[in-house]
């Protein structure tokens, strides 16, 4: 392919960038910005100008779905043999092709391993879940800190158990695998920077073969990484860093944006682009996205839109959970009914994955289809140990029967600070099944109908279909046309454990800003507890917002419209705010629509409500005169 060909449809920064083919070169790409387009682009200019042999290019990412993308694009542009690996991958190849001792066999999953470790805790911290045990293992991994230098590492990082405890689990650990033969994925990079940097045929064969490098995401590089690559480089300046530090959301497993911040140091004849135009939001969105840029820190990117105009994003407060809950699903609704924005091309975010339930229940209740990104609530730790022996009760005190359960698991009567994500999850979830007891016993149904009510409840309408629910961890690479990011609050975003420190606020604040760019035209952030301080950086006064209405002040249609929404929930089996929201029920009240293109006119009211429920609302507002 010509140069003019892969210059075709690029911007002046992406130009530069390709046209830019020899190191170092640092590229600071903003969220939309085209980033995987540009290089790719740079990786077949090198090619197509002869200044690089595809086979002596190493690219690397950090999954294996990018590292298949980016060699698809190459593809496309006419370049094969350029090698796309992630990390890992890469250096596994390394030790077999020039290790004379390369390793056999890799733990697939450090949980499975640390399972049976974590069942020989003491009491209190028998429950916790392995998973958190192998994410503080590759921590420590990830900053080469061995059992032996892991408590003088730690400065203020807080382990999911007690130091001491936590010292002998990864110590039994490493012993455990050793004496199996194992290596995990850390060993893999560790044994690679141990060959180049004590094996000088090994260094040399390697740096023959591979003259330039380029680096995706390089914000979410870690020591151990960033070690490897740096053998890798040896005195060489061939690099191309691309990342966006705003997006440096991994600090949990030793990542850092830090790595690519400071390349123009370590390469003083470094060329720095960045690219700004964003190609995903409308300008209402990234008006939104740049108000949190003062507060992000590192290098300033403020994105600039090509999009056409959209509307406003919208942020609201509300007084309970549920009335928060119902507005995203009533959102949610009209956005399909009215503007006809596929359910695939939506996504609810939260923080962490115990969040997914609520709307999971909403959203079944509603009829709406959707998915569940890794963590769906009857798939999570709780709910797997619980169901079981539920499904063979037949007893009628459900709740007794799930509180005793729930108890034989760990549950806790509250949860202390500086749980992890997982355990946390779990408890939440634990304390969720006797809450849903004892809303559904009533003396005579069973513990059997109780979980086969659960099932239904949550259960989506179809596998890979419908309204995306993920975290925000799990968000970042991915744009929907509508986001809409509930539980801004003190203690959610950010989360609790941000008190610690500067480092975990600033991280929090980076996962707001990973948020509020995935939207490519409608955006909903909204709370029901105190908000959350980001949402005073983006200069929201929820405070002044006008408060929800009381039935003092409504005609009094409201309350007969009440009554028959309370009928009609009971009659559907379904929660009432599905039927309408309060705050629904309060416009059409005080419209008093007497037709059914009046009534359609109020918000919340979508054609699939005016099937449903038009007739009866009109017969309750006459009635009611």
């Amino acid at each position: 392919m010509g140069l003019a060909a892969i210059l075709d449809g690029l911007n002046a920064e992406q130009r530069r960038a390709v046209e830019t083919p020899h190191g170092p070169v640092c590229i600071l790409a903003g969220a939309g910005s085209g980033k995987t387009t540009t290089i790719t682009r740079r990786i077949a200019n090198q090619v197509a100008s002869g200044s690089f042999a595809a086979e002596a290019i190493l690219a690397v990412t950090f999954t294996d779905k990018a590292a298949t993308e980016m060699r698809r694009r190459l593809t496309d542009l006419g370049v094969e043999r350029v090698n796309a690996r992630t990390f890992h991958s890469a250096a596994l190849a390394q030790l077999r092709g020039l290790s004379p001792d390369p390793p056999e066999r890799l733990l697939p999953s450090k949980v499975l391993a640390l399972r049976h470790l974590a069942n020989r805790l003491p009491k209190p911290y028998r429950f916790r879940p392995a998973a958190d045990l192998a994410t503080e293992i590759e921590w420590a991994k990830n900053r080469r800190l061995t059992p032996e230098r892991y408590l003088d590492g730690l400065q203020d990082h807080r382990p999911p158990i007690p130091d001491d405890l936590m010292i002998g689990i990864y110590a039994a650990y490493e012993k455990r695998k050793a004496a199996e033969g194992l290596v995990d994925f850390e060993d893999l990079l560790e044994l690679a920077i141990r060959m180049f940097d004590e094996d000088d045929s090994a260094r040399a064969r390697f740096r023959s073969r591979y003259l330039a490098f380029t680096v995706d995401e390089y914000q979410d590089v870690n020591l151990l990484q960033q070690e490897l690559l740096d053998r890798w480089l040896g005195e060489r300046d061939e690099l191309c860093a691309v990342g966006d530090d705003y997006q440096g959301i991994y600090g949990f497993n030793g990542a850092t944006p830090e790595y690519l911040l400071s390349l123009p140091r370590r390469f003083p004849t470094a060329a720095v682009i960045r690219l700004e135009d964003n190609y995903r939001s409308t300008p209402q969105v990234l008006a939104l996205a740049n108000r949190l840029v003062p507060g992000l820190g590192g290098s300033e990117k403020l994105l600039r839109a090509t999009r056409h105009d959209g509307p406003e994003p919208v942020v609201r407060r509300f007084g309970d959970r549920e009335a928060e809950i119902a507005f995203v699903v009533e959102s949610a609704r009209a956005l399909h009914d009215q503007e006809g924005v596929a359910w695939e091309d939506m996504a609810i975010l939260y923080r962490v994955n115990a969040r997914s339930e609520e709307y999971e229940e909403a959203l079944a209740a509603a009829g709406i289809p959707y998915q569940v990104r890794a963590g769906a609530f009857l798939t999570r730790p709780a709910a797997r140990r619980l169901l079981p022996p539920l499904r063979r009760a037949s007893s009628t005190q459900i709740t007794a029967d799930v509180e005793q359960l729930a108890r034989a698991e760990g549950l806790l009567d509250s949860i202390p600070p500086g749980l992890g994500e997982a355990e946390n999850t779990r408890q939440l979830d634990l304390q969720r099944f006797v809450r849903l007891a004892r809303e559904f016993e009533d003396g005579v149904r069973t513990t059997g109908e109780f979980v086969a009510d659960l099932e239904q409840r949550v259960s989506s309408a179809g596998e890979a279909r419908g309204v995306h629910l993920l975290t925000y961890h799990r968000a970042k690479g991915l744009e929907f046309a509508a986001v809409f990011l509930p539980r801004l609050e003190e203690g959610e975003l950010p989360i609790r454990q941000a008190a610690w420190s500067d480092a975990l606020e600033a991280e929090e604040r980076r996962l707001l800003y990973v948020g509020v760019t995935r939207a490519k035209r409608h955006l909903a952030l909204s709370c029901a507890g105190k908000p959350s301080r980001f949402l005073r950086e983006l200069g929201v006064d929820l405070d002044a917002r006008r408060p929800r209405p009381v039935e003092d002040d409504l005609p009094p249609s409201y309350g007969a419209l009440k009554e028959w929404r309370r009928r009609r929930a009971s009659e559907d089996g379904v929660p009432a705010y599905v039927v309408f929201h309060d705050r629904t029920l309060a416009e059409i009240a005080e419209r008093h629509p007497t037709t059914t293109s009046e009534l359609a006119a109020v918000a919340g009211v979508g054609p699939t409500k005016l099937e449903r429920y038009a007739e009866a609302v009109l017969d309750t507002l006459a009635k009611s005169l």
